[in-house]
Parts: C-alpha cells; sequence; structure tokens
C-alpha cells in the first residue's frame, strides 16, 4: 500500500476528530458564557436592589429630620435623593428582559410599588408641613403603619434576592457541569487525534523514510547552501521518496539557473547605475568638450570589450565627424556622408534587432559589417549624431536597450549643449558683426579691473566711433550702413586679436579692452585701427561710398581713471577727439596735460 493511502485515511479520520473537537469546544465556550451571563446578571440585579433599599432607608431619615427641624437644606437632599431613587427604579424596570423568573419579577415589582407608596405619604407630610400641619406629619412618619410598610418593602426585595441567588446559583452549576463535560470530552478527541498523528509519523519513519530522508537531507543542506555541484540521489520508486527526489533534481536545476540569472540581473543592474551615473554627469557638463569627455569614460564600462566611435553632424560641410572613440576601432575613417549610415537614414538602429540578414552600413569596413551596430542620436526627431559599436559578440553584447538608452542620454546632451550655445552666442554676441555685445562687456569688464587690481596690472579702454556714419546710412541707405560697420568690426577685431577683446558698443561704436597694456601699446593699436579704416576701399554695389574714418578716445587704468570710471575717461577722451575734428586719436593723458 503506498504511504499516500496510509496518509490519506489518517488525514481524513483526523479531520473528523479535529471538527468534532472544535464543536464540542463551541459547546463548552458557549456553556461558559451562560455561566458568565448568570453571574452578570446577579451582580446587576443584587447592586440596584441594594442601591433602592439603601435610599428607601435614607429618604425615609431625611423625610423624618425635616417633619423635626423643618430645615431647607435638608429638604433639597431629600429631593435629590429622590431623583436618584427614580433613576434607579426606572433602570430596574428596563431589566425585564434580562433573565429574571415571573416570580422574582413580581416580587420586585411589588416593591416597587410599596417603595413609591412610601414615597407618596413623604412627600403628603412635607406637604402638610408647609400647610403647617406639623403634628399629623410627626404621625404620618413615625407611625406605625408606616414602618411595616417600610418592613415589608425591604421583605419584598430581599426575597427577590434570595429567589435570584438560588436560580443563579443552579443555572451556573448547571452551566458548570457541561463545560467541564465538553472539555473532557474535547481534550479526550484532542488526545485521540494526537496519538493517530504519531502512529501514523512513526509508521511512516520506520517503513520507507528514515534511510532516504537522511541522504536527501544531505543533498538538501548542500543546495541550500547553494552548493549547486551536488548530485542528488536517483530514487526511481513511484512514491513520496521518489517524487520528493525528482523535485530535488528540479531544485538544483532551477538553481542553476537562478545563478545565472542573478549573474546577468547583477550585471544589468552594473550596467544601470553606469548609466544613471552617465545621465548625472551628462546633466552637469558646460560644453561639448565636458560631454565628449564623459562618454569616453563611461561607454568603454558600458559595453566593455567592445570598440566604438561617436559621430556628430555637421552642416558645413555636410558630413558626420567623428569627435570620439574607445578601444581603437578597425578603421580609421573620421568622417563620412550621412546617408553611408542607415541607422542615421532610418532613424533607428540597425541592424535591426531580430538579427535577420540586412543590408550593412558602407562606411563600416568589411569585417565588421556582421558583428556591428548603429544606433542614432535623435533629439526632437532630428538625427544630430551616431554611436557606432564593433566587435560585437554573443558573449560581450550587453541588452541593445541599453546601447539605445546610452544613445539617447548622449543625444540629448548634445543637443541641450548645442540650444545652450547657440543661446548663449545670441546672448552675448552681435549678430551683425560677431563681437561681443555691451552685456557681455559689464561681467568682462568687471573680471578684467578686478584681476588688473589684484595682480597690479595696467587695463586700458579705446572708444571707437565711425565718423559721420549717419551720413552714410541717409545716402546710400542702411544695408550700405551695415556693410561699413562689418568691414570696421573686422579690423578692431584684427588690431586686438592678439590680446584685447572687441565689443560693439552701440549703432556705430566699438569697445576695446586691452588687458596688462598702457597708454603706449593702447596708442600703438589704436593706430592700428585707424590705418587700417583709412585704408579701406568701401563699395555698394556698383557705387564707391569713399573714405571712412573713425575717432578713437584712449583711457588707462591706473595712470587716468580709477577702477570704477575707466569706460567714462575712454567716452570722455573719444568725446574731445569729435570736438576736436573727429578723425583722430585722443588720449586722456593728452587731456590731463592740456
Amino acid at each position: 500500500m503506498r504511504i499516500a493511502t496510509i496518509t490519506n485515511w489518517a488525514y481524513g479520520v483526523t479531520v473528523c476528530l479535529t471538527i468534532a473537537s472544535g464543536i464540542v469546544m463551541l459547546m463548552a465556550s458557549h456553556a461558559d458564557n451562560i455561566e458568565r451571563e448568570a453571574v452578570k446578571q446577579r451582580q446587576t440585579f443584587d447592586q440596584l436592589t441594594e442601591e433602592i433599599e439603601i435610599d428607601t432607608w435614607m429618604l425615609s431619615d431625611l423625610a423624618r429630620l425635616y417633619a423635626i427641624k423643618k430645615e431647607p437644606d435638608v429638604l433639597e437632599k431629600y429631593q435629590a435623593k429622590e431623583a436618584e431613587l427614580k433613576n434607579i427604579e426606572h433602570t430596574l424596570q428596563q431589566l425585564k428582559n434580562t433573565g429574571a423568573s415571573g416570580e422574582e419579577l413580581a416580587l420586585l415589582y411589588d416593591g416597587l410599588k410599596i417603595v413609591d407608596e412610601l414615597q407618596d405619604e413623604q412627600q403628603a407630610a412635607i406637604d402638610g408641613i408647609a400647610r403647617g400641619e406639623e403634628q399629623q406629619a410627626v404621625a404620618l412618619l413615625f407611625g406605625k403603619s408606616y414602618e411595616l410598610e417600610l418592613e415589608r418593602a425591604q421583605s419584598n426585595i430581599d426575597r427577590f434576592r434570595m429567589l435570584l441567588d438560588k436560580r443563579i446559583i443552579a443555572d451556573v452549576q448547571a452551566a458548570t457541569r457541561t463545560s467541564k463535560a465538553l472539555r473532557t470530552a474535547s481534550e479526550v478527541m484532542v488526545g485521540l487525534t494526537a496519538v493517530l498523528f504519531l502512529f501514523v509519523m512513526g509508521f511512516i519513519l520506520k517503513r520507507r523514510v528514515l534511510r532516504p530522508v537522511v541522504r536527501l537531507s544531505d543533498v538538501v543542506h548542500r543546495l541550500a547552501s547553494q552548493d549547486y555541484a551536488v548530485e542528488p540521489p536517483n530514487f526511481t520508486q513511484v512514491d513520496e521518496i521518489g517524487d520528493m527526489a525528482q523535485a530535488i533534481r528540479i531544485f538544483r536545476e532551477n538553481g542553476l539557473a537562478r545563478q545565472r540569472l542573478e549573474k546577468e540581473r547583477d550585471a544589468d543592474w552594473a550596467i544601470r547605475e553606469l548609466l544613471a551615473r552617465m545621465t548625472q554627469r551628462l546633466q552637469g557638463c558646460e560644453n561639448f568638450k565636458d560631454v565628449i569627455n564623459v562618454a569616453e569614460q563611461f561607454a568603454p564600462n558600458i559595453a566593455p570589450g567592445i570598440a566604438g566611435r561617436i559621430y556628430v553632424f555637421d552642416r558645413d560641410p555636410w558630413q558626420m565627424r567623428c569627435v570620439a572613440q574607445w578601444l581603437s576601432p578597425a578603421d580609421d575613417e573620421t568622417t563620412f556622408h550621412p546617408d553611408a549610415c542607415w541607422a542615421v537614414r532610418r532613424g533607428q538602429s540597425h541592424p535591426p534587432v531580430n538579427g535577420e540578414p540586412d543590408v550593412a552600413c558602407y562606411h563600416l569596413p568589411a569585417s565588421q559589417a556582421e558583428s556591428a551596430l548603429c544606433v542614432p542620436l535623435i533629439a526632437q526627431g532630428e538625427a544630430i549624431g551616431l554611436l557606432s559599436f564593433q566587435n560585437i559578440t554573443p558573449e560581450n553584447a550587453p541588452a541593445r536597450a541599453y546601447l539605445e538608452l546610452m544613445a539617447e542620454a548622449l543625444g540629448l546632451a548634445l543637443a541641450n549643449q548645442r540650444l545652450r550655445d547657440a543661446l548663449l552666442e545670441k546672448a552675448l554676441f552681435d549678430p551683425l558683426t560677431g563681437l561681443r555685445n555691451r552685456h557681455h562687456l559689464e561681467d568682462t569688464l568687471h573680471t578684467q579691473m578686478t584681476q588688473a587690481v589684484r595682480n597690479g596690472e595696467p587695463l586700458s579702454c579705446m572708444m571707437i566711433d565711425i565718423d559721420h556714419f549717419k551720413s552714410i546710412n541717409d545716402r546710400f541707405g542702411h544695408e550700405a550702413g551695415d556693410g561699413v560697420i562689418k568691414n570696421v568690426a573686422t579690423i578692431v577685431q584684427r588690431a586686438a586679436h592678439d590680446g584685447g577683446l572687441a565689443f560693439r558698443y552701440g549703432g556705430e561704436e566699438f569697445l576695446v579692452l586691452l588687458p596688462g597694456a598702457g597708454e603706449a601699446e593702447a596708442h600703438a593699436c589704436a593706430q592700428k585701427i585707424y590705418n587700417g579704416v583709412h585704408g579701406l576701399s568701401l563699395r555698394y554695389g556698383l557705387t564707391e561710398i569713399g573714405p571712412v574714418d573713425v575717432s578713437i578716445g584712449i583711457a588707462s587704468y591706473p595712470e587716468h581713471a580709477e577702477s570704477d570710471n575707466l569706460l567714462r575717461a575712454a567716452d570722455v577722451a573719444l568725446y574731445r577727439a569729435k570736438e576736436l575734428g573727429r578723425s583722430r586719436i585722443v588720449s586722456f593723458g593728452m587731456l590731463e596735460a592740456g
């Protein structure tokens, strides 16, 4: 007979005994509840009847005391106690359904009726005192009839208690006997269940469990310590031991698979952490070089053993330009036409993820066509670059989703950097001349002046104005005027290129800061600008614009001005140059000498 058959029979008997034991326990508990309810009922009636008895005598004493002394405070106490007694009587009348018998309730209600009659006599005596009939009131309260009624009320209440106690004691004793009998029966059933269980367990252990279980236990312990190299015993018998051995073999295989999955999961988590860290670093990048540096640091760790390059899309010339590479890719091509990459054409990773045969990207060497992957860098639906991977094998290939996430993060960072550079250029540079604008001047002047003061170095400033510029606009138009400004700006930028900073200060005004240059060096630079502008030959279409001249004012720190008025001093020198007839260079030092 199979162990399962024996166990099933024993299990059925055990379940039946357990259910019977539970039912008996519930019945015993019900008997206990009956016993508790009886005791509770007795306590409730005892407490209330005792309070009625005490309050009845106290009311009688207060009424008699008032009849003798006629003190108002005694009357107030009487009235308060009378109200309390009424509440207790009302409570007792509400307890008629708590289990008291008809005989008991008849005695109780008869006693309460006598108490009410006594209260009526007390009230009649109090009313008589109010009318001046003191002798009749005293006779009523101290008369023999009043005493008999008082004793009869107490007698009825005492008899009620006696009957109640007798019945409650009998109920408690009956409930106790029932509870004990039921508990004994329940304990016997529990004992039979335990004996049957021990018998079945002993039979199983003795017949066919002990020896196989010892061998299987050793295997289980080793498997529990994740020693999946252990070989489980091959029990082929058709019973629970054979099923257990088969389960242990399956558990071992699952453990080996779980170990492999855990290694893959740990590797995935490591790549995710690298991706998260790379994304955080990309968010802190301030320029294009920072973005490329982050990519070069993290890409070889996110895709270990896989060579790769980063390309960015240049519109002029129209090409994909390599800006970073790692682990020495096979070819040395650093630029190619965007149409040479299918990933850039399609806006998706290439080749497709299913790994079926497909067209290889033309920019890859033939040796890498089957082991390469191109992932476009997409930002706002536009391809702005490319991630190209080589030497991808089934052993070292990370999940393509991670490579695409890396490409997404890099594409967003590059797009943000391009947008930032474009906004910065618009904010700080003049669109017509390409020179720094007046907003850029404020920060630059503060920085250069602070450095000059700290290092004890000179700092010169030149204010440059195109002479008679309004007449050029009036005669030839604003397009011709813009051309003049561009040409003058080119000369100013060229002259200040070595160590100076050129700004477009206003419409036709320019400003040059020369860090480390005194008055003499500034004058030489101004002369170079003046000569360059004077030698210009400008035309607008077929029309000769004619000669163009500039007026230049120079001021130097600390020779001519303090740190907070250098620009003003240069502006004063320029104003003086215009007063003297324009087309000349005037230094603030010349004004001081004059």
